[in-house]
């Protein structure tokens, strides 16, 4: 009887290229006829093999759980704070402003404007 150890050192596919090994050295070593059944009788041993090999790979223990959750730190910013202040008289500023002399003519002139 060959026992093929699961305990955790074979994958699957280790597993089932061993059992298809075995298999087929078994094949080998005794071709069927047509009048005994010693072919056949191997070649279903050698399928039972694969076939439990396979299932054995396929029902492996799940992997370990994920380590406990640990939530990242989070630091906390204090909000910066914003003085406002108040306006301390108006906002002046220079525009260009066209100035008519007469009927057709006119000149730009530049004026104080405050808000």
């Amino acid at each position: 009887m060959l026992r093929v150890a699961t305990n955790g050192s074979f994958t699957t596919i280790r597993a089932g290229a061993a059992a298809l090994a075995a298999a087929l050295v078994l094949g080998a070593v005794a071709p069927a006829t047509a009048r005994d059944q010693t072919g056949a009788i191997l070649g279903g041993l050698a399928a039972g093999m694969v076939g439990g090999a396979l299932i054995a790979g396929a029902n492996q223990p799940p992997p370990p759980p994920p380590p406990e959750y640990r939530p990242r730190r989070v630091v906390v910013e204090e909000p910066e704070t914003v003085v406002v202040r108040e306006r301390r008289g108006p906002i002046c500023h220079y525009e260009r402003r066209k100035e008519w002399l007469g009927d057709g003519e006119f000149t730009y002139r530049r004026v104080e404007v405050c808000e």
